[in-house]
């Protein structure tokens, strides 16, 4: 009988019987309030006058008014730039404890993003909160003794003047509670190997010793994972040596284009949970099995704002224009595409984190990922969103049974010197790339209006090549580095596009 295990779940249901119910839309205002009131002596409180917005009949229509909108590039040239020089109480008082790095799905440089033991906080305490809503999928007793496997970036964190630096998913498994460390896998040796390979090869070697119930990571690094463990041991799936796998944690990108690969790995389904825990901060949870969508963390450190995603709103960056209007969480609708904006106790004001989101759910405050905004993809006005392309690529692999887990795209003229949309899919199968390109061009214009428009105008058609899913994990690591945060750009520019055309020419 599952001693522990029942006692943990009973802990958790209590837990969860007990938590009054919130109100989201207070829980806002409360938090913009305390945003204020902590970082009002700043350089940047006293810069944007925090104690006149806090005395304001209006705070949060004042704060909207005197606080212009932030991307990463101002944020740092204005105002994080201070604190990689050693300076505090910039932004937020004192100063960061960590710095995440975040190249993303953008770049090879990274991004230097303050995270501070306010942050860090805040993020263990939505942790906590999710294990308390898994309550809600009424998992078996046994469940709560298994081991987790938490695939991230290296823990072992690099020092820079008074900080560390590190990737957001190393910094928070450097910091796991106490309590939590003899369910966490790989461990904290095997965690700290930077070099992805040689820790998948340390994950592979040890599997057999574990009891893992649950992982959690980015889906293409944990699918090559869950590959190597399965080749080593000569196995046919997963379960063959981990047994008790019964959830999977997602995060980082959409779930929909990976999900029939990883289910090729599985001998029986496994639920799936998916969050959203960015550089900047814990933002969602998926707190509820009747759904795929996340609640909204609207009481742990972070004040949100929504600008409805229209390309009047949206510069050729991805970055907000100065007047775009932004709502809170009180006035939101379904099905309305926003570009979130959130200003967090790491000293973030007003920041674009370059996400698209729609609420599934006013009530839950559930959201849904819809996409970045420097993927927006609006050559000729075909205003084609990430969630759009997953959805494609989902339907190409319902109609020829095969499996796409990778895909980028570029819009760019061609040799007749008209505009295409040109897509790399990656692909195991030998499929007829006209019939693709036919099936892929028909599905978009059945279900965007506005690129069905396009193809009758300007844009001219769709071009398809073929390529191993490898080759999308090894442009990662040659212009990027393998697992972590790393995410596959699934739109590019068109020189971006000729470096990805060059490197996938010399693999040939």
């Amino acid at each position: 009988m599952a001693i522990l295990g029942n006692i943990i779940k009973g802990v958790i249901g209590i837990k969860d019987s007990l938590t009054a119910e919130s109100n989201p839309v207070e829980e806002q205002e409360e938090m913009l309030t305390k945003l204020l009131t902590k970082a009002k002596n700043t350089a940047f409180g006293t810069r944007y006058r925090f104690e006149d917005i806090l005395n304001s009949e209006t705070p949060v229509k004042k704060f909207a008014e005197i606080v212009p909108y932030f991307d990463y590039s101002a944020m740092h040239e204005q105002w994080w730039h201070r604190l990689q020089n050693g300076e505090e109480n910039i932004t937020w008082p004192g100063h960061p404890t960590y710095f995440a790095l975040s190249s993303g799905t953008t770049g090879k440089t990274s991004k230097r993003i303050p995270v501070t033991s306010d942050m860090i906080d805040a993020i263990k305490n939505t942790g906590i909160q999710q294990v308390f809503s898994l309550s809600n999928f009424d998992f078996p007793a046994d469940f709560f003794e298994k081991e987790i496997m938490m695939l991230g970036s290296s823990t072992d964190l690099k020092e820079n003047n008074a900080h560390l630096e590190g990737e957001i998913s190393g910094i928070s498994a450097s910091n796991i509670p106490f309590w939590f460390r003899s369910y966490y896998k790989p461990g904290e040796d095997i965690a700290k190997i930077d070099n992805w390979d040689e820790r998948v090869q340390r994950i592979a070697d040890n599997a057999k010793n574990w009891d893992i119930g649950a992982i959690s990571g980015i889906p293409s690094w944990i699918e090559l994972m869950l590959q190597k463990v399965i080749s080593q041991h000569k196995l046919k799936n997963i379960h063959e040596i981990w047994p008790n796998l019964s959830v999977y944690t997602s995060g980082g990108v959409a779930f929909g284009p990976y999900e029939k690969s990883f289910n090729a790995l599985l001998e029986h389904p496994i639920t799936v949970i998916d969050t959203y825990l960015a550089s900047e901060g814990y933002v969602a949870f998926q707190s509820r099995p009747d759904t795929d969508a996340m609640k909204l963390v609207t009481d742990e450190g972070i004040y949100f704002e929504f600008v409805p995603f229209s390309p009047e709103y949206i510069n050729g960056d991805g970055s907000l224009v100065s007047n775009a209007p932004s709502i809170t969480l009180k006035d939101v609708k379904l099905d309305q595409a926003y570009v979130l904006v959130m200003s967090t106790v790491s000293g973030a004001w007003r920041y674009e984190i370059g996400d698209t989101i729609e609420f599934t759910d006013i009530e839950c405050t559930e959201i849904k990922i819809t996409g970045r905004t420097k993927f927006f993809l609006n050559t000729v006005g075909s205003q084609l969103s990430v969630n759009k392309m997953d959805d494609a690529v989902q339907h190409l692999e319902q109609v020829f049974n095969t499996r796409i887990p990778e895909y980028t795209i570029c819009a760019k003229r061609g040799d007749d010197n008209e505009f295409y949309h040109c897509w790399y899919l990656g692909t195991e199968d030998a499929l007829a790339t006209e019939k693709i390109s036919a099936e892929l061009d028909t599905f978009l214009q059945e279900v965007n209006k506005n690129y069905k428009v396009a193809r009758s105008k300007a844009l001219k058609g769709v071009k398809v090549t073929l390529i191993p899913s490898e080759l999308f994990y090894d442009w990662s690591g040659v212009h990027k580095k393998k697992g972590g945060q790393v995410k596959m750009e699934r739109v590019m520019n068109e020189d971006k596009f000729k470096e990805w055309e060059d490197f996938i020419n010399s693999r040939n």
